[in-house]
């Protein structure tokens, strides 16, 4: 029989899903939906330890500080590499998503139940500070899941069934590429190529063919505006600001989306491998599936101009975006907390599962 003080306390607290990405952080709350879409930018004074800003205020004073105060991400391609630093983000989201909720914080020792957006992989180590961090920051109870099966789920696939599903998840941190069926990650893939990547990889092609240093958020916005993973028919071109590394000067030049094309090829081309692994390591019946069913892409990553044409090309396999990509860990996440009873068999739960309130 129900305890009735469970069933109180289970409606007086308030569960939410974060996906704790490497560029960005995402909160959802049951029945309200995404509520926080912030970057995972925290800005610090080293001479104090004092935490400055968070998010949105955070990213503003990246490379615009004095000496003195570190604009950082505490995450590295999806784990924590500074724990206290992560601690303050993720009590900071939690702090702003009881707020907007009108509740109060952890009043009669009720907090709010937790799902975490991991990557595949990791290990026990790191999934532990993940936890750790999270009940630090006012957690109750603490889970885990990983994002390939969240993005499935906000993909709204049919991954309880016995039948193959293909999604890459690429976010700023990771590349996350997985076959799941009957609720379980079949084969799956892991690389450290993802949207920080392919930033770089202008960074990189700016200094090396014009002597000009730019920073990530110019990188960034050139990538979106302009960058491809195959070459374009329409020919565009968008001005490239930064300093040049033999006068000192600031200089600006015009680039082509053919030369950042070609920047990005090298990393466009492993994504790429990758998935070819994956699909030579597939199980021949759940490959049938896949080739019917096709491949469905998720992440910022997956908006890059013609990746998915790409990957369909080079793979035979059709390839799709799904709706809302950059949404869709967090959105599953969501719905597997929402969905416990029926979805438990795909999360972690942490020690307090099931433990009276």
């Amino acid at each position: 029989m129900t305890n009735p003080l469970k069933k109180i306390f289970s409606f007086l607290s308030l569960d939410m899903a974060i996906d704790l990405g490497t560029a960005n952080s995402l909160v959802y709350v049951k029945d309200r939906g995404i509520i926080i879409n912030e970057p995972s930018v925290v800005a610090v004074n080293n001479k104090t330890g004092q935490i400055l800003a968070i998010g949105e205020e955070a990213k503003k004073m990246v490379g615009r500080t004095p000496s003195y105060i570190t604009a950082t991400r505490p995450l590295v391609s999806g784990v924590i590499s500074d724990f206290e630093v992560t601690e303050q983000m993720l009590r900071y989201f939690i702090e702003k998503a009881v707020a907007g909720s009108k509740r109060k914080f952890g009043i009669f020792g009720y907090s709010p139940r937790v799902i975490i957006g991991i990557p595949c992989g990791v290990t026990e180590v790191e999934r532990k500070a993940v936890r750790d961090a999270a009940k630090n920051a006012g957690a109750r109870t603490v889970f885990l899941i990983e994002e390939p099966l969240a993005s499935a789920i906000g993909a709204k696939l049919p991954i309880q069934d016995a039948g193959g599903n293909f999604i890459v998840d690429i976010g700023g941190g990771t590349t996350e590429v997985a076959v799941i069926s009957m609720g379980g990650i079949v084969t799956f893939r892991s690389l450290r190529i993802a949207g920080d990547k392919l930033n770089d990889d202008i960074i990189q092609f700016a200094q090396k063919e014009y002597k000009l240093l730019i920073g990530e958020r110019t990188a960034e916005f050139i990538k979106i505006n302009i960058g491809s993973a195959m070459p374009l028919k329409d020919k565009k071109e968008i001005s490239m600001r930064g300093r040049n590394l033999v006068t000192g000067l600031p200089e600006e030049v015009v680039v082509f989306n053919d030369d950042i094309q070609r920047a990005l090829e090298r990393s466009v081309r492993q994504i790429v491998a990758a998935i070819k692994t994956t699909i030579e390591e597939t199980p021949p019946e759940l490959l049938a599936d896949v080739m019917t069913n096709g491949i469905h892409l998720a992440g910022g990553g997956s908006l890059l101009k013609s990746l998915d044409t790409l990957i369909a090309r080079e793979t035979k396999i059709p390839c799709m975006i799904i709706d809302d990509p950059l949404t869709s860990v967090v959105r599953g996440c969501g719905l597997a907390l929402e969905n416990l009873d029926t979805l438990q068999n795909l999360v972690e739960k942490d020690e307090e599962w099931g433990a009276p309130l």
